[in-house]
């Protein structure tokens, strides 16, 4: 069973930069992938940003690529979504969600979190 918690949401203007932290429970972390996936009022849950197990590979969504950076140290059990140039098309709740391996497929991962709420100004 693996528990994980968003946090670092908020409010910021277009342009700005946030960073998100997923953090993870039990001692399996090091060997589950984390996504980060979000969804915006009146839309479907999409996929932005992924990461295998040793941090060796990631994937992107084409709306990230340039500007969100995932990153994650497993000594702490933490994932970071590091988001800058932010847009108000950004604006969203972010889930990040463990499973076996990476992937754009929210299917494939097991567990979310409560989300993050990410609202950008313009």
């Amino acid at each position: 069973q693996v528990q994980l918690v968003e946090s670092g949401g908020g409010l910021v203007q277009a342009g700005g930069s946030l960073r998100l932290s997923c953090a993870a429970s039990g001692r399996t972390f090091r060997y589950i992938a984390i996504g980060w996936f979000r969804q915006a009022p009146g839309k479907e849950r999409e996929f932005v940003v992924a990461i295998s197990s040793s941090g060796g590979n990631t994937w992107y969504a084409d709306s990230a690529k340039g500007r969100f950076t995932i990153s994650r140290d497993n000594a702490k059990n933490t994932v970071y979504l590091q988001m800058s140039s932010l847009e108000p098309e950004d604006t969203a709740v972010y889930y990040c969600a463990a499973g076996p391996q990476g992937s754009v497929y929210d299917p494939l991962y097991h567990y979310w979190g409560q989300g993050t709420q990410v609202t950008v100004s313009s």
